[in-house]
């Protein structure tokens, strides 16, 4: 039998809450709105960008690089029929600080091939594409 990490409860309308094992909860909105929260799919794009992040920064920082800033967006396109699932997703990897242009490109390489297990899961449906902005430069190489 598996632990149980997680549940969702019905509140009204399209609005569930989710509470994960450790107590952490969020408000996931199923209605054609979204005004109490994101919906599923939405909140499922915010996990990866959040474990992309979490990967890389972990990574650069113990690369020692001079990182000052992360944001990873998503944007994603998704099939035409039921269940409609994601079948396409860019990540875009804004960095700030004068960081190593070949320590990110390694960082996002080993996140998104290695150890993001978010990404990891949604590449069986998903072609995943990324791109990284260097708004402040970065150093060479």
């Amino acid at each position: 039998m598996h632990p149980v990490i997680a549940h969702a409860e019905w509140r009204h309308g399209g609005v569930f809450e989710a509470v994960c094992g450790s107590g952490g909860a969020i408000v996931l909105d199923g209605g054609s709105g979204h005004r109490h929260g994101p919906c599923p799919m939405e909140a499922v794009l915010m996990a990866l960008c959040s474990c992309a992040s979490i990967e890389v920064v972990n990574i650069l920082l113990k690369k020692r690089q001079p990182l000052t800033g992360l944001r990873v967006t998503a944007s994603a396109g998704r099939a035409d029929s039921p269940p409609r699932v994601f079948s396409r997703i860019l990540l875009t990897y804004t960095v700030r600080g004068r960081v190593s242009r070949r320590a990110v490109e390694h960082a996002v390489e080993l996140s998104q091939g290695k150890y993001c297990a978010v990404s990891k899961m949604l590449e069986k449906t998903a072609i995943i594409k990324c791109r990284i902005i260097y708004p402040d430069g970065e150093l060479e190489p």
